[in-house]
């Protein structure tokens, strides 16, 4: 059974070099290869949503300009059910800038948020009923917090289930945490919300043991090659990375939510969800470019038949 994903986030239009390294401060390097296409974390999120199986109610926001035009020309195309697109008079349509290098494909990428900061009250109140017959809302920080908190409270009081994922990093009301059902940082977020560096099992604990102490219900801290950190009331499970052979990694954050949200609004587990998104994420990375690289359901059945001894793994509790 499809369930009913409402997706609010951003639309940024992305400009990717693909290096050998990174450069140095005030040096210059020549790219292997580059690209222009759709982006943010919201489109890529609800285009990853649709392409595993969701039914997809995609909200953004672009400029009145070019970029503005190619979005909607994009997102029309990109499988969704329901697409509201709104249209700022005087801000710019987002836009990324992003470098991608090394062997396993890191990226660093610089925002230029645009219109997704500027959703008003009155454009949030005419989402109020696609919130209402949404299974799930997923969300991001991309977007004005004021936009992003009206969203949450009118979810919860919908009994909508939450997902919020807490990038690009600003800081969020304790209470903001309290409201989501699930928060899904990756290490970096991770250390940015406690204060801890974020770098294998044990600091991922203890970041989530703090996240959990603020409000945050249950949370999943993504590290990249190493995995993932699944903590819930239930107890914590670390989420393996399925083998791929990276080519861009820039998509793959925005992949793991969107699959996992997909499969949550279609009735799994919390831990049969996380497994499916590492697998939906590992298709992810071996293709260049965020959107376009989202992989489709069978894609990743595929690649979750191809290892099937990879499961989650109970961790012990802490004391």
């Amino acid at each position: 059974m499809k369930g009913k994903v409402c997706v609010f986030g951003s639309f940024n239009f992305d400009v990717v070099a693909t290096l050998p390294r990174f450069p140095l401060p005030g040096e210059s390097l020549v790219a292997k290869r580059s690209m222009m296409g759709p982006g943010g974390k919201g489109a890529n999120q609800a285009t990853a949503a649709a392409r595993a199986g969701a039914r997809v109610h995609y909200i953004g926001k672009v400029g009145n300009d070019e970029f503005g035009k190619t979005a909607r020309r994009s997102l029309e195309q990109a499988g969704f059910d329901v697409l509201t697109l709104f249209v700022s008079r005087d801000a710019p349509t987002g836009n990324a800038l992003i470098y991608v290098a090394g062997k396993n494909a890191e990226n660093m990428i610089a925002v230029d948020p645009g219109a997704n900061l500027t959703v008003s009250e009155q454009e949030v109140n005419q989402c109020l009923p696609a919130l209402a017959a949404a299974d799930l809302l997923l969300t991001q920080l991309e977007n004005n917090l004021g936009a992003i908190e009206k969203m949450i409270d009118v979810a919860r009081r919908n009994n909508t289930y939450i997902i919020l994922n807490p990038a690009p990093y600003q800081p969020v009301p304790e209470r903001l945490l309290a409201e989501v059902d699930l928060l899904t940082p990756n290490a970096t977020e991770a250390g940015q919300m406690t204060g801890i560096t974020v770098d294998d099992r044990s600091t991922a604990l203890c970041a989530a043991a703090l996240l959990h102490r603020r409000g945050a219900k249950n949370v999943i801290i993504t590290l990249g090659i190493q995995g993932a950190l699944l903590s819930e009331t239930q107890g914590q499970a670390w989420i393996p990375c399925f083998p791929a052979r990276p080519l861009d990694s820039t998509g793959a954050g925005d992949a793991f939510n969107g699959a996992l949200a997909a499969r949550l609004a279609a009735g799994e587990s919390l831990r049969e969800a996380a497994l499916f998104a590492a697998a939906y994420a590992a298709v992810c990375v071996e293709r260049a470019g965020a959107a376009a690289s989202m992989p489709s359901l069978e894609e990743t059945v595929a690649r979750l038949n191809q290892y099937p001894d990879i499961q989650i793994e109970a961790l012990a509790p802490t004391a």
